[in-house]
């Protein structure tokens, strides 16, 4: 009797997972953009920093409604349809960016802290209100993102797997953190700040493009083998049940992780769009030499990345409980941001390495927060779980981009968000801590039972 070779196996998985780590760079370079170009926007167009805190706000704002809707859009429509539609939203308002200022005058309402009145509501006019409403565009579409992302994960990838494709995806949110300080400021020296916007915006379209005819479903697709296909079903099937967001709010480890990321996400937007203006004020640092200092702080950050994960999981294997393993590394990640309220007071390089250490610490704690929720829930709820956690961040960011506004204007001096970013990681694990002192795990039947009540 002849044996039967079995037919070879296709790897289309990881070209699926090129892409997701593609469109995850170009969201985080368009996202940088401004950041980068902060001290050239306010003295073109006369910013001052509540201004400029306003335009970053809005971002934040639209953030946190896309993080509630996008997920149910892309469930309704379909992946591919979902996919294309939120990178095509936030391509063009990032392009839309070098035209803000081209806009029909109009106002957009913003909220200032009023020394008589307490809060009093002035207007955004002119290239301030066209910026706000591009980065309210961008927040809207950027959200789409991560959600897409995990989703085509579950779909093109077997369990075991998952964990490692995520991480290769995601690594791509560092790469655009690392390419834009060295593409944008090129650009805009060279062509203009405009033209930064605008290229850096047009990649999306590229993204679309190959996402549109490489993208089907792995039971529909024709480049994949029946042996991948085989491979991408092997799991048996999820748990069932209902999961809702009002059921995870009954549970206090929804609140740990929530609170974790509200009080921790901010510090990261801080860097993302105030860094370049504080190394522009505090130490003369201009477009033409902002890249080699942002290389270096993303590049320890995503060192930061990968050893805060390992310091976890080199733990568990050595026999701690997952508990203390994820608290342990966390609370390291918490102590190494403290040195941060010193870089008011050290020269650029100095600022540049305590910054540096600071953004390692975060992207090492957020290694660690997001495995929690993995922790604590079934795979089912999960989603729902990072999503809630995702909206307190961005919440989180608004109110600090409020804030930031306002002592920025009124001392001009960084020393208080220095002093909130350095003690914000250990209140919010002393927070987790008393919330989920043993990390227990929520099971399937608890949510039913939170469901029915």
């Amino acid at each position: 009797m002849q044996e039967v070779t079995p037919a070879p196996r296709t790897n289309y998985r990881w070209t699926v997972c090129a892409l997701l780590f593609f469109a995850a760079t170009i969201n985080y370079i368009d996202r940088q953009v401004i950041g980068l170009l902060k001290p050239a926007l306010e003295k073109e167009f006369h910013w001052d920093e509540r201004t400029y805190a306003a335009i970053v706000f809005s971002f934040q704002f639209a953030y946190a409604i896309g993080m509630v809707l996008s997920g149910r859009i892309i469930d309704r429509i379909g992946l591919k349809k979902g996919f294309i539609i939120f990178v095509g939203l936030w391509s063009l308002a990032a392009m839309g960016h070098g035209f803000a200022h081209l806009l029909p005058a109009f106002s957009l309402p913003w909220m200032q802290i009023d020394a008589k009145t307490g809060f009093a509501f002035v207007t955004l006019t002119g290239a301030a209100a066209g910026f706000a409403l591009m980065r309210f565009l961008l927040g809207l579409g950027e959200a789409g993102n991560f959600p897409a992302s995990i989703k085509a994960t579950a779909e093109w990838f077997p369990k075991k797997e998952r964990a490692f494709a995520t991480g290769i995806f995601n690594s791509g949110t560092n790469i655009g953190a690392l390419g834009a300080p060295l593409l944008v400021p090129w650009i805009a020296v060279t062509w203009g700040w405009q033209w930064a916007f605008i290229i850096t915006g047009a990649i999306g379209f590229a993204w679309v493009i190959w996402w549109y005819f490489a993208y089907h479903t792995p039971r529909e697709h024709p480049r994949i083998s029946q042996a991948e296909l085989a491979h991408i079903e092997s799991d048996p099937p999820d748990e069932q049940g209902k999961v809702s967001w009002l059921s995870l709010l009954k549970f206090r480890q929804t609140w740990a992780f929530a609170i974790g990321k509200f009080m921790t996400d901010p510090v990261w937007w801080l860097y993302l769009f105030w860094i370049p203006g504080f190394l522009n004020k505090q130490h003369g640092v201009d477009l033409k030499n902002i890249g080699l200092p942002l290389v270096v702080i993303y590049l320890v950050a995503d060192v930061g990345s990968i050893g805060g994960g390992w310091i976890s999981s080199r733990l568990i294997r050595a026999g701690w409980t997952v508990n203390a393993a994820r608290k342990t590394a966390m609370g390291i990640c918490a102590v190494s941001v403290i040195p941060i309220v010193f870089v008011n007071d050290v020269g650029m390089w100095p600022s540049v390495l305590l910054v540096s250490l600071a953004a390692a610490a975060h992207q090492g704690w957020s290694a660690n927060i997001f495995t929690t929720a993995s922790d604590m829930f079934p795979r089912k709820a999960v989603g729902s779980v990072v999503g809630i956690g995702g909206m307190a961040g961005a919440v989180g960011g608004m109110l600090l981009a409020f804030v930031v506004g306002e002592v920025l204007q009124r001392t001009g001096s960084y020393a208080i968000l220095w002093f909130i970013a350095g003690s914000a990681y250990l209140i919010g694990l002393a927070i987790i801590h008393l919330l989920v002192p043993r990390m227990e795990p929520v099971k399937m039947e608890d949510i039913a039972e939170a469901e029915a009540k």
